[in-house]
């Protein structure tokens, strides 16, 4: 009902990053035991990892990793072998490798406009499946059309929203709250304003902060 507490989660997230996939598992991992989930009002927040990355490029997931972090390709191979598993673990099958990391800034405002039409939660699904199971490259319209269609919004809707600058200052501004609110990376999930928690965290410590969020507002 309408009178009822209601616990909001914001999440910060950039779909290249495979943590914040993993996050968003674990924490619908908790949001399906949690006793009172049907007064939990989840929203996805943009923020980019890599702002300076080229707008309309594509780079090989591990050249641009080697590249950012100064180590080898074997290291960086090694690195992403790990999360790869920590990934199966949560059943997903990462393809890292055969990924290319590309500018998110779009992606990001096709979010935006799937809030509009109330598929928010598929478009990050999809944006991020595509990036990091099924090693799409995002930087390319077409492909983007394609996956924003499946979810149902107009493709001419979408190509309107990439040739001109709408939500980009929306886009601009979420990251800023984040930065605000003390999130300097992502996954950042943020409870009722009031509680965050960084990271991939482990399912108890998501239950914990939905627990200690709803007795706040009940």
């Amino acid at each position: 009902m309408s009178g009822e507490p209601t616990v909001r989660v914001e999440i910060w997230s950039d779909i290249v990053c495979p943590w914040c996939y993993i996050g968003k598992r674990r924490f619908e991992r908790a949001l399906e035991g949690f006793a009172h989930a049907d007064r939990v009002r989840v929203q996805w927040r943009s923020f980019e990892l890599d702002p300076s990355f080229p707008a309309g490029g594509a780079v090989p997931v591990l050249d641009a990793l080697a590249r950012k972090t100064g180590a080898s390709r074997e290291q960086v191979a090694a690195m992403t072998d790990q999360v790869r598993e920590v990934a199966a673990g949560e059943g997903l099958v990462y393809d890292l490798e055969g990924g290319v990391m590309v500018n998110t800034f779009d992606v990001h405002r096709l979010v935006h406009l799937a809030r509009e039409a109330g598929v928010e939660e598929e478009a990050q699904e999809r944006f991020m499946r595509a990036q990091l199971v099924e090693a799409r490259d995002l930087s390319q319209e077409a492909v983007l059309v394609e996956l924003s269609g499946e979810i149902g919004l107009d493709a001419d809707r979408v190509r309107e929203v990439l040739s001109g600058d709408r939500f980009a200052a929306q886009v601009r501004d979420e990251a800023d709250q984040a930065r605000r609110l003390g999130g300097t990376g992502v996954p950042f999930f943020v409870f009722d304003r009031a509680l965050g928690v960084a990271g991939a965290q482990p399912v108890e410590v998501f239950s914990s902060a939905l627990e200690k969020a709803w007795q706040t507002r009940s």
